[in-house]
């Protein structure tokens, strides 16, 4: 059974499920990058009229629309396909990805960065329906990339500015603002 959540963004919704949706964690996928992805899945949901991009958690998936479709052509759509893949499959529908892995030493500032952001941050914005994603650290601004609902969200600046830099300030001293990317 799928159900969905509003989000704060109107042109994303959250349809959330009991089978596991992704065993990897949050990862985004956008339409412009369709053609890269190996998913099935992912790639045909990706080609419905309106869907712009999915973002893909344990136990919730996020499509964000474009303004020429409406929720009421494009939900039973999403579900659809949703319930046809755990018809036919038992296993999650993202279950591994390729990471590059940097040969960069983390250092102690961008492991609390990363640690404020996967305790604190992270678990309020996916109940919108979002991810936050790490991208760096320079001279006391860390720059994150907002995914899935708060993409391009009305309220995601002010998220961003009240929430994640005064709770990423607060934690790591270091911190003196928060960009998105």
């Amino acid at each position: 059974m799928i159900h969905t959540e509003q989000t704060p963004n109107p042109d994303s919704l959250k349809f959330l499920s009991e089978n596991v949706i992704s065993s990897v964690g949050m990862e985004e996928f956008q339409k412009k990058d369709k053609d890269k992805i190996n998913n099935i899945f992912i790639k045909k949901l990706l080609e419905v009229e309106g869907v712009e991009l999915i973002l893909l958690a344990q136990n919730f998936l996020t499509v964000k629309k474009s303004n020429s479709i409406s929720w009421d052509a494009l939900k039973p759509t999403v579900v659809s396909y949703i319930n046809d893949y755990f018809e036919k499959n038992k296993k999650p529908i993202l279950e591994s990805i390729t990471k590059k892995i940097s040969g960069e030493k983390v250092d102690e500032v961008i492991k609390k960065i990363q640690e404020v952001l996967d305790t604190k941050i992270r678990p309020a914005v996916a109940r919108d329906g979002g991810d936050i994603k790490f991208k760096s650290f320079k001279n006391g601004v860390v720059t994150v990339e907002l995914q899935g609902s708060c993409s391009g969200c009305p309220s995601s600046l002010m998220t961003l500015k009240q929430g994640v830099q005064n709770l990423l300030c607060h934690y790591v001293e270091e911190v003196k603002s928060v960009e998105a990317n």
